[in-house]
């Protein structure tokens, strides 16, 4: 949970710090910092929210389905990163001058303010996965009880046979 929390806000600073003083970063001289800045933004993607996707799915679905639906997580966040690729590539493009082939986009400064926005979202959204707290994946998922409540149940009923 704080792992994916500090991922989150720290791509949602790198990226600001990069879109706001954009010009800065693209004056001659400037370009090592830009790569220093994004390398850190891509540092705390795969230390936070990239490294909990495999953990978080693994901790909140119930036993049975838990297979099933970490497969539809991975199916997601693989078509989201798809989706966010070549997004990027279109929306980065130069408004007045774009590259042959391209519609014209809203240029890299807004995109990275974009992007900004959507790790905020995340973020934001971080707050409403469960956290485990030293439970197990049964208790978490509720089946603990179930399985108490089917062996009282059968203690209870009289044997028929």
């Amino acid at each position: 949970f704080a792992i994916q929390l500090m991922g989150f806000f720290m791509m949602t600073v790198f990226m600001l710090g990069l879109a706001v003083p954009y010009h800065h970063w693209t004056t001659p001289g400037n370009q090592i910092g830009f790569v220093v800045m994004y390398a850190f933004t891509f540092f705390f993607a795969n230390f936070g929210p990239n490294a909990t996707t495999f953990v978080v799915p693994a901790e909140i679905f119930p036993a049975r389905l838990r297979s099933t639906c970490h497969g539809i997580s991975a199916a997601a966040g693989k078509a989201g990163a798809m989706i966010g690729a070549f997004g990027f590539l279109y929306a980065a493009q130069d408004p007045h001058k774009p590259d042959a082939g391209y519609r014209p986009g809203i240029g890299v400064r807004n995109s990275l303010f974009v992007l900004a926005g959507v790790n905020l979202l995340g973020f934001m959204f971080t707050f409403l996965v469960p956290e485990a707290n030293g439970k197990s994946l049964e208790e978490m998922s509720g089946e603990a009880q179930d399985n108490e409540d089917q062996a009282r149940a059968a203690a209870v009923q009289p044997s028929t046979a």
